[in-house]
């Protein structure tokens, strides 16, 4: 008997998604929590696992098909001691026979076997007769989507009207047009509205990091023998932020409609760099963490973006943002806010630069801030003061065990 595989239950926030990958195919053997196949949504990929051991006997939704709240994407039969895997996989061949192709097409569908095709582009390709080799692939690891035929076929009824190729490919110049994925189409409509809907503005200042590199190499390696996680510059911006957040409760507000929305609590959302774009996870209730305890969470929730592990609840909510663009090297840069927040903070890159101090020039490792807020709500005045705050407390560290 077969079992439904269904694609997870969405949050209220996420209304579908898109069938991005699926890791087993028709007629392969599954094993109990085994990955089956990922969904991808506009905030994160996630995974459907199966339920007990079997077989995958149909697939009704294929890759790039968009799919609602546990809707049924394919179907599987559990494996028992009365149906073993050779007589299972004997049975979807005997179904898959009734169904064998007429002798012209027997060659053409051997070929498609070979190759890395989606079921439902194999199927265009067989009723069409078309030759797999013109086709471009786009999908993961090569593979010819229904996409990548439909686009083929346009591009050959557009050449027997004289009209030009969507896509362009010789020997020393290519082009390849592929969809945007859910996660950057996304990303991409929230910047353009946050600049359209608010009225953005950005403020800068640096700051002397030699207080805190110096914390850092005294204390660093005793850090990470305590707690089992490196000392980093992160945690700091993040508790500076969190005391400066106390003092200015309206950075730490957002508008809703005609009415402003003060949070009774500092939410730190940690912007981190993935594959698939940008994400922000969400460091809860910050004021209430250590150290050690931020750096954890900072650690935790870089390694779950970086394999599509986290989930959407530990994406949602946030207070305020903070984004590095020094680990690629960004000297200077104006962030883009992450709505409906006030401001968002910009770290950069450290670089030693020749400043005066006390009436000498001395060479510091400086870095520069940037925070862009949303003029609506906070005046020059406040803004400037908040990152001056920030500053302040990194530039002596004591202020933040002393909340400062």
């Amino acid at each position: 008997m077969s079992t439904e595989i269904k694609a997870p239950t969405f949050p209220e926030s996420v209304s579908d998604g898109t069938v991005s990958n699926w890791l087993k195919k028709k007629g392969e053997t599954v094993n109990q929590d085994e990955v089956i196949v990922e969904i991808e949504t506009d905030k994160v990929v996630l995974e459907v696992l199966a339920q007990a051991d079997g077989i995958i006997t149909n697939i009704i939704r294929d890759e790039g098909e968009t799919v609602s709240s546990s809707e049924v994407i394919g179907e599987f039969e559990k494996l028992s001691d009365e149906l073993k895997p050779n007589e299972t996989s004997k049975k979807i061949d005997s179904e898959d026979k009734e169904k064998e192709p007429t002798n012209q097409k027997i060659e053409l569908e051997v070929d498609l076997n070979l190759k890395k095709v989606n079921p439902a582009a194999k199927k265009i390709i067989l009723e069409e007769s078309m030759d797999v080799e013109e086709i471009t692939p786009t999908g993961k690891g090569n593979r010819v989507t229904k996409a990548d035929v439909i686009n083929h076929i346009e591009n050959l009824d557009k050449e027997k009207i004289g009209e030009p190729k969507k896509l362009v490919s010789d020997d020393n110049r290519q082009e390849k047009r592929v969809p945007m994925s859910r996660l950057r189409s996304t990303i991409a409509k929230r910047l353009v509205s946050v600049k359209q809907e608010t009225a953005m503005l950005t403020t800068f200042n640096e700051v002397d990091m030699q207080p805190i590199k110096d914390l850092r190499a005294k204390y660093g390696v005793e850090f990470e023998s305590e707690h089992g996680v490196k000392l980093g510059f992160m945690g700091f911006f993040v508790i500076a932020a969190v005391q400066a957040l106390k003092k200015f409760p309206s950075v730490n507000a957002s508008i809703d409609n005609n009415d402003i929305v003060y949070h009774g609590f500092q939410d730190i959302g940690v912007a981190v760099s993935t594959d698939r774009g940008l994400v922000v996870p969400i460091i809860k209730d910050a004021d209430t963490k250590s150290l050690a305890d931020i750096e954890k969470s900072i650690l935790e929730y870089s390694t779950k973006a970086k394999d599509g592990k986290l989930s959407i609840e530990e994406m949602q909510g946030g207070t305020f943002t903070i984004s590095n663009g020094g680990v690629f090297g960004s000297l200077l840069s104006t962030p883009i806010l992450n709505a409906p927040q006030t401001a968002i903070l910009g770290m950069h890159t450290i670089q030693e630069r020749p400043v005066a101090i006390n009436g000498e020039v001395i060479i510091r490792p400086m870095m520069y801030l940037a925070l862009s807020y949303d003029h609506r709500l906070l005046d020059g005045k406040e803004a400037v003061t908040f990152l001056i705050s920030i500053k302040e407390q990194l530039e002596s560290p004591e202020r933040l065990l002393l909340n400062l």
